[in-house]
């Protein structure tokens, strides 16, 4: 950074610090913690802040640009303000940082993250449920909480056993119904509220992901918090993802989140494999008869519209609900269920995506308890 400026103008530090208080839009970090500021100079005709293109969004670079401009106008004797943007692909150096730090847990051929735009989708259902239906093709799965504050993962596969170390002391993933899993219910009371700061939540991820012993798998399943915030972005930014699956249901108020959790993924230059739209029906118990009852459709359009795959529909059919209560996950107990088989096809259309080889056919697969 270069100064060559008078005395009663700001230094370039100062300005980097008045530049901490922008954020990205839709995020909760700011650019200089994204490292989208390149250089500061200031002389006396002025400041000149070089930013590298911050973003595919053409509206959001905007956001950012004029924001730099009013905050660095406003500081005492900055004097005229120039913004200047790299003329480069949006956003390259960034993604360029992030992929150099990335990377997988030893052993993992694949890595997946199943998101919501916001809570109450059933999206931990969905990453469980997807987990046991990739088992059920033949891979070897690992299923990890990524959800701190609402784990419900150990919950839904029935199995809360003390966690144990290796020599090592890396932690040894329990097991069940084929799958590996972790998740921060194994090592707190089912009543015992987590009240962590970000550091925290931050350094336990990273334990689970790189500290735990999945062992060789084909596919690492990790189930985020509901949300776009930090918890979602440092995994996204520490994890070389081969994609991300976003859940919703068929509501417009459920709908309009999807494009945050698009964006997230598309921020961070991972790609999204597709959408999949939960609690699209609901199969009746007695009749067999189908009922929208919460509306239909929205997902594939919604997928549609931002040229994206649509993965399938699942219904809401209350075997789903119980088997999760009961620690015995519908796809695991019950695999020719309508559910289980919806499962498995999305399965199949996942694989195919990360393997093209593999194709799409599930049929006839089960799996053994």
């Amino acid at each position: 950074m270069k100064s060559d400026r008078s005395d009663n103008m700001p230094t370039p530090q100062e300005i980097l610090a008045e530049l901490k208080n922008v954020k990205y839009p839709g995020f909760s970090r700011d650019i200089v913690s994204f490292g989208l500021v390149k250089d500061i100079q200031v002389g006396d005709a002025g400041v000149t802040v070089y930013l590298s293109a911050p973003s595919a969004n053409a509206e959001a670079a905007e956001a950012i640009v004029r924001e730099v401009e009013q905050r660095v106008a406003a500081l005492t004797g900055a004097g005229r303000v120039r913004v200047e943007v790299e003329a480069q692909d949006p956003g390259q150096q960034a993604r360029q940082a992030m992929h150099a730090q990335r990377r997988k847990p030893a052993g993992t051929r694949h890595v997946i993250a199943v998101a919501s735009g916001k809570g109450g989708v059933g999206k931990s259902t969905v990453a469980v449920n997807l987990a046991l239906a990739f088992s059920a093709l033949g891979w070897r799965v690992g299923l990890m909480d990524a959800d701190v504050y609402g784990p419900s993962v150990a919950i839904m596969l029935g199995g809360k056993q003390p966690v144990t170390l290796t020599p090592e002391r890396r932690i040894i993933p329990l097991e069940r119904y084929g799958i590996r899993y972790i998740s921060m219910a194994l090592f707190i009371d089912d009543d015992m509220p987590v009240i962590w700061r970000g550091p925290m939540v931050t350094k336990l991820e990273s334990e689970f992901l790189f500290n735990v012993e999945w062992g060789d798998l084909d596919c690492l399943v990790l189930d985020l918090p509901p949300g776009t915030g930090d918890a979602q972005l440092t995994i996204t930014q520490r994890v070389a993802l081969d994609g991300g699956v976003i859940v919703t249901t068929p509501q417009e108020i459920a709908l309009l989140d999807v494009r945050r959790g698009v964006t997230m993924f598309q921020e961070v230059s991972t790609p999204v494999l597709g959408v999949i739209e939960n609690m699209s029906y609901h199969l009746c118990r007695k009749c067999g008869r189908r009922h929208e009852i919460f509306s239909h459709g929205g997902g594939a359009r919604m997928a549609r519209e931002m040229n994206l795959a649509f993965l399938g529909e699942l219904p809401l059919v209350p075997e789903l609900r119980e088997g999760g209560d009961r620690g015995c996950p519908l796809v695991a107990t019950n695999p020719n269920h309508p559910a289980s088989l919806a499962f498995k096809q999305i399965a199949g259309k996942v694989r195919a995506q990360l393997e093209p080889g593999a194709g799409e056919d599930v049929a006839g697969l089960s799996l053994q308890k």
